[in-house]
């Protein structure tokens, strides 16, 4: 897949109509779109997120989620995304269209899709998606819409270009990735590992699978007794109701965070009035106190889910004495497995030897005592389990086994306990310590912006104070509510959770007792060998992403044999995953304590490893490219990541700064095209496309005044 050309319309810097063509050429990946600070470089990216995401464009990356914040809610986000000279002008519409080349969509031929989001301050609340496959409109559009509404355009753009959930590995600030090496809160790797798992495809085979068994699902009901077949229909119709309940939840949470960012913004706006009328704290130190109350408050909201993460694991951990029993006996259960196994094996090989002696003895003419051959037999026995299998122990027969649990389910146990006993409590303090500490700092950084608020009681002032206390109080209110509904979704999911595991033995027990058909026979085994493959296939993925990682590390650090080893660990669930790496000396290096520009490698080798292990061709755009390396780093990006991390990659350096002359020469032969957005006036923008070879050349012709 390719972009063939972008056009804004009025967008932001860019006045009237600034067409750029992208496509590649001449076997040369690599485009170039340079131009000074504030002259349109990160507009230009944002625009194409903006195109493909639209009001989900916060999910793609922080900057976008802090900026539509800043302003207020998506809507004052965007409606103030117009052109000033195009509004000053009175127009009211301004768009942006994306054109793709060589999409592959199953069942339909086509050359190009061109996918146009606009906008218009004056009549819209909502933007407006586009979707034209070879200049037309597609019933696979209206197929798309669900439940009358206008989203199959979107849809579509999740389905057939690229899917959200991936888009940061495609669209990213060079100088902010270092933000995955900075992952390790359980909610943060949750949503990594999402990502993972759609970027490497695991994710398409557990949805195959799923499938086939809501198909076996009614094989089974046709086949089970009547009270088991409504038992199962309950449960299905549990599972869905919850399900629903679960994304009504998450619509309400939507609604009520865009009225926290409005109401926010709103009490932001009347106290700096107040600040302004008590003329006791300049602008700028109110900034940079709202910025650390920010700040802060994004701690503590990380520190309160690390808490409460952790507060799952309290029932646990007060039925310690309980859980050491259990594990203690699953220990027994797994020796009196083996001995079990051990002992059938020692008795096979003793009937064997006494069954050879038996066959011989035919052939011999004299004659055997009874005496003498039981003593034998009973000797051979002893002996033969003396010097053979002496590690066994002898079973006793009143042991029982409780629980049966798999060899994965008994480590899963003896994790929880080995982390209850060893980590939790350290971790829990330093948590609940620093969860304490930031609110101490944040309690006293709202005293300061309380104190610096005119203490007057003439009209004005109090109708600012009454506005702002309503506002507060609303937005408090709403993080509470928030919070609850959080809470419900929690209990929501647990259920959904016991639901299936129910399902699931009523599946067993519907499956020991029914006849299969053919068609259920062939569901049945492909649903065991897409079991077999998935497991296999996360494996194998597994372990091609670690070697996959450490070579790339191994390439682009200059720091060689540095890390020695890149371990990946996928919970059982698959939905927690964390990459660790190794020295020499097999110890875990601590991702924290690597400088900048190290981060800032480890994060292009596992965004160059994903790429390369998924089967999504997508253009790799990236903005500040060599904003944090040194020379030597610098040299092997240009070298090694850039050329192959994707068929079309779109760069957006600062010139002389984040590509010097001595980084172009070696970027230049694999440059395809190059541009520089040449800022016309103070509210306008357009590209001069200029040779290759002479961008810098062209670079500092335009701006040499």
């Amino acid at each position: 897949m390719f972009i063939k050309e972008i056009e804004l319309n009025n967008f932001r810097i860019y006045k009237g109509v600034n067409k750029i063509e992208l496509l590649p050429k001449d076997n040369k990946n690599i485009i170039v779109v340079s131009g000074k600070n504030g002259f349109g470089k990160t507009t230009f990216l944002m625009s194409l997120v903006w195109c493909l995401y639209g009001r989900q464009m916060e999910k793609v990356d922080e900057l976008y989620q802090k900026e539509i914040g800043d302003k207020g809610g998506y809507g004052k986000y965007i409606g103030n995304s117009l052109n000033r000279l195009a509004n000053a002008e009175g127009d009211t519409k301004f768009s942006v269209s994306v054109t793709f080349r060589d999409v592959k969509i199953p069942e339909i031929t086509c050359n190009e899709i061109k996918i146009t989001r606009s906008y218009d301050v004056k009549t819209s609340t909502n933007d407006k998606v586009e979707v034209l496959i070879d200049g037309f409109q597609n019933e696979l559009i209206q197929d798309l819409t669900t439940d009358g509404k206008q989203d199959g355009e979107e849809i579509f753009i999740r389905d057939f270009i690229l899917p959200i959930e991936i888009a940061k590995f495609f669209f990213f600030d060079a100088e902010k990735i270092v933000s995955l090496a900075e992952i390790n809160s359980p909610e943060q790797r949750r949503l990594l590992s999402k990502a993972y798992t759609e970027v490497l495809g695991i994710k398409k085979y557990e949805d195959l699978k799923d499938q086939l068994e809501n198909i076996q699902d009614e094989y089974r009901k046709k086949s089970a007794k009547p009270q088991e077949r409504q038992e199962f229909n309950d449960i299905e119709n549990d599972i869905k109701n919850k399900q629903i309940s679960i994304d009504d939840i998450d619509l309400q949470i939507q609604e009520l965070n865009q009225e926290k960012i409005e109401k926010q913004s709103e009490s932001n706006e009347i106290q700096m009035k107040l600040i302004q009328e008590g003329n006791m704290m300049t602008l700028e130190q109110l900034n940079i106190l709202k910025n650390d109350e920010i700040s802060l408050n994004e701690k503590i909201n990380e520190l309160q889910n690390d808490l409460k993460d952790l507060f799952d694991l309290i029932p646990f951990g007060l039925a310690g004495e309980t859980l050491m029993d259990v594990s203690n006996q699953l220990s027994d259960e797994k020796n009196h497995r083996e001995s079990k196994y051990k002992q059938e094996d020692v008795g096979e090989k003793t009937n064997q030897i006494l069954g050879d002696i038996e066959s011989a003895k035919k052939e011999f003419n004299g004659f055997v005592d009874v005496k003498v051959r039981d003593f034998y037999e009973l000797q051979i026995k002893n002996l033969i389990k003396k010097y053979f299998f002496s590690d066994i122990p002898e079973l006793p027969a009143s042991f029982v086994s409780l629980h049966d649990f798999s060899d994965s389910e008994t480590n899963e146990l003896n994790s929880l306990v080995n982390n209850l006993k060893h980590t939790f409590k350290s971790v829990f303090t330093k948590l609940n310590d620093e969860y304490l500490r930031s609110k101490n700092e944040l309690d006293s950084i709202r005293r300061k912006i309380r104190a610096a608020e005119k203490d007057a009681e003439d009209e004005y002032i109090s109708k600012l104070r009454e506005d702002k206390t309503r506002l507060d109080n609303r937005i408090f209110t709403i993080e509470k509510d928030i919070y609850d509904l959080g809470e419900r979704t929690g209990a929501f999911k647990n259920e959904i959770k016991t639901l299936k595991q129910r399902q699931e033995e009523l599946r067993k027990k519907i499956d020991d007792s029914r006849r299969y058909s053919e068609k259920d026979k062939k569901t049945q085994d492909l649903i065991h060998n897409l079991k077999d493959f998935i497991k296999d296939f996360k494996l194998t993925t597994k372990k091609k992403l670690e070697e996959n990682v450490l070579s790339e590390l191994n390439i682009l650090m200059h720091k060689k044999g540095f890390i020695k080893k890149v371990v990946v660990d996928i919970n059982q669930a698959g939905d927690d995953v964390d990459i660790n790496l190794y020295n020499s000396r097999d110890e875990k290096i601590d991702k924290g304590s690597l400088s900048m520009g190290e981060r800032q490698m480890y994060a292009s080798a596992l965004l160059k490893a994903l790429v390369d292990e998924s089967d999504i061709e997508f253009p790799v755009f990236i903005d500040s490219p060599m904003q944090k390396f040194d020379k030597d780093h610098a040299e092997n990006v240009i070298r090694e990541f850039y050329p192959n991390v994707s068929k079309q990659v779109i760069l957006f350096p600062l010139i002389h700064k984040e590509l010097t002359e001595g980084e172009f020469e070696l970027l230049k032969p694999n440059i395809s095209r190059a541009y520089i957005i040449r800022n016309i006036s103070t509210d306008a923008s357009n590209f001069v496309e200029s040779e290759p070879e002479n961008l810098i050349n062209t670079y500092n012709e335009l701006y040499a005044n």
